[in-house]
């Protein structure tokens, strides 16, 4: 009689399991290692071998320029800083590319902080606020924003840090968002102007909470936007002063999380269901998404950026968190309005060495053009990008991801910086997905302590090679020294403001300028470019999938505004086509609907609406 077999405790098994997974990861390491070693990123290429022949792939020639003032942009971030050194001092704000207007090109919002209560300032001058700027560029002519904020129903003064747009109301209209220290707001579009709404909606979180990235998601796939709000850290002044974070030469300090308790994320489910009406139920306690650490009791999040994506294409949005110094969460779809926390067995809850880092900006895309889908996410000064793969073809309950930074190239140059912002996009239309981070130091006397380490920081861009590694990092020579300019660089988002059809980025930076880089890539390469509009879907498409077969390769694109770091790029998707032409495109609605279009050629841009 065959023996049956041992059950292995719970606990071992998941000590097992971690174990395989930091040994297989090691093994990544070693081979990445060597495959960088072998072919290390040059500032103006990348070093390839080939049945022993060393070849040398170059980065395009693609000039970003810098326009903010001669664009209309006057915006000035503020933190309200004076000396006291608090924690919400050092992460900067948000910026959002929307199309608030309706009128169908790219306009600008910049998040804005303001002073403490307890500042002088606040009792004799008008606060700051958040900036919105139209887009009013001339069709064929140079890009040129105003400033609209005045009367916008924007100009309210808080402690804003990030924002998410999306058309709730499934009224046609883009809804604002905007996350603070001490409660969020929501902002509803009644025809250009907003209306805060936040007491109506319920959405504001616990009065005094510490709230960052947001992110409008159908969860249920009901055809409205549902709402996640993610929160830092458990933080007042009278706690930061206790912790009293000191550097050794600089005295009091800007501190990171440690000392600080962790936080649960919100999560609201949309009960509306018709244009214009707002209700909102909070589900939050039973959703599965508000994980406490297993020795003490405590929230475990401390969340900065949230990435949401169907993983593993069963129809339903799931979420991958980055946080900031403990394990970062992967959250998948019950299709019961619950989700489970894999991101330890997933592989993306820790680096290599299982290690937590600290991660702040996150993107998500299917950047090989294939089934794999890769997370990228930029983390402290120090630690390396992390660029976690998952293979193509694993089923529902096997996701496993594996951290391929320093074998795809986008790891050891990025290592001293201090990355903030980070999105995947195409900046070259030659229909691979570049990456660029927006980076800069935390602690404004950092070079008192660490004199190699500089406060601000240039961007860094990578180009998709296609190869292996796919990433090579661009310097000045081929994309313009605009780009690198060192900043106390935070937010960071994309959007074609001048119709042209290539993709131009906004940074913005602590108690500073943003920067508005205009894309001048001469390359001659094709693009279409798609607004989706659902109908049984959210009205927004959020969350579906735009495919298109050109040149033999089929190119995935997400439809998803919430990138980077408390930042939203905009709503439609462009998709580079180098020298070919769209040979078939397909929609993937939220759910599983597929729709194809017909007619398409390289260069236009077209809006598609979701099929009865």
């Amino acid at each position: 009689m065959t023996p049956a077999p041992k059950k292995v405790a719970p606990d071992a098994e998941r000590s097992l399991r971690r174990l395989l997974m930091v040994l297989g990861a090691l093994g990544v390491v070693a081979a990445g290692l060597v495959t960088w070693l072998v072919a290390r990123p040059a500032p103006a290429g990348s070093a390839r071998r080939s049945a022993g022949v060393v070849t040398t792939v170059h980065p395009p020639t693609a000039v970003f320029t810098e326009i903010t003032s001669a664009s209309g942009i006057t915006f000035q971030h503020e933190n309200g800083a004076r000396g006291q050194k608090l924690l919400p001092e050092t992460m900067g704000g948000g910026v959002a590319v929307l199309d608030f207007d309706n009128d169908g090109d790219s306009d600008v919002l910049f998040v804005n902080s303001t002073w403490w209560p307890d500042d002088p300032r606040a009792k004799t001058n008008r606060p700051p606020t958040s900036a919105l700027y139209r887009n009013d560029t001339p069709k064929g002519g140079a890009i040129r924003f105003t400033d609209v904020t005045a009367g916008s129903g924007l100009d309210v003064s808080l402690y804003g840090m990030g924002v998410a747009c999306g058309d709730f109301d499934n009224d046609g209209w883009v809804d604002v968002l905007l996350t603070a220290v001490g409660g969020n707001r929501l902002f509803r579009n009644q025809g250009g102007k907003f209306t805060d709404v936040t007491a109506e909606a319920g959405v504001a979180g616990p009065r005094g909470k510490w709230s960052t990235a947001a992110t409008w998601a159908d969860v249920d796939n009901d055809g409205d936007l549902d709402l996640y709000v993610g929160n830092y850290v458990r933080w007042s002044p009278q706690l930061d002063f206790e912790v009293n974070n000191q550097l050794v030469g600089v005295g009091r300090a800007y501190g990171r999380p440690w000392n600080f308790p962790g936080e649960v994320p919100l999560l609201f489910r949309n009960d509306g269901g018709r244009p214009g009406q707002i209700r909102f139920t909070d589900v939050s306690a039973q959703s599965g998404l508000q994980v406490t650490n297993r020795p003490t009791g405590l929230p475990a999040a401390k969340t900065l950026a949230v990435a949401p994506m169907d993983l593993n294409q069963d129809g339903w949005m799931d979420f991958v968190v980055a946080n900031d110094t403990v394990q970062n969460f992967v959250f998948t779809n019950r299709h019961d309005g619950t989700f489970a926390e894999v991101g330890e067995m997933a592989g993306v809850a820790f680096d290599a060495f299982g290690q937590a880092r600290g991660a702040m900006g996150i993107d998500a895309a299917r950047f090989r053009n294939d089934d794999a889908v890769g997370i990228a996410i930029g983390n402290f000064a120090n630690e390396m990008n992390a660029l976690y793969v998952a293979r193509p073809g694993r089923g529902s309950d096997q996701l496993l991801f594996t951290d391929e930074a320093v074998s795809e190239g986008l790891g050891p140059a990025s290592q001293a910086l201090l990355k903030f912002g980070l999105f995947f996009f195409d900046y070259d239309l030659d229909g691979r997905l570049d990456v660029l981070t927006a980076n800069g130091h935390i602690e404004d006397e950092i070079e008192k302590v660490q004199p190699g380490t500089r406060y601000r920081q240039p961007a860094q861009l990578f180009w998709n090679a296609g190869g292996a590694p796919a990433f090579v990092a661009v310097d000045p020579a081929h994309a313009g020294s605009d780009l690198f300019r060192p900043l106390v660089g935070r937010g960071s988002a994309y959007g074609d403001f001048d119709g042209d059809g290539d993709l131009d980025v906004i940074l913005t930076q602590l108690t500073g300028s943003p920067l508005v880089l205009r894309n001048d890539q001469k390359l001659g390469h094709g693009w279409i470019r798609l607004k989706l509009v659902g109908r049984r879907s959210n009205r927004d498409a959020i969350g579906a999938w735009v495919q298109v077969r050109a040149g033999g390769r089929t190119l995935a694109r997400q439809v998803m505004p919430t990138k980077s770091y408390l930042s939203q790029s905009e709503l439609p998707i462009t998709i580079g086509l180098g020298t070919g032409q769209p040979d078939e495109v397909k929609i993937i609605w939220p759910g599983g609907r597929e729709q194809s279009v017909t007619g398409l050629r390289s260069g236009q841009s077209v809006t598609v609406e979701e099929a009865p």
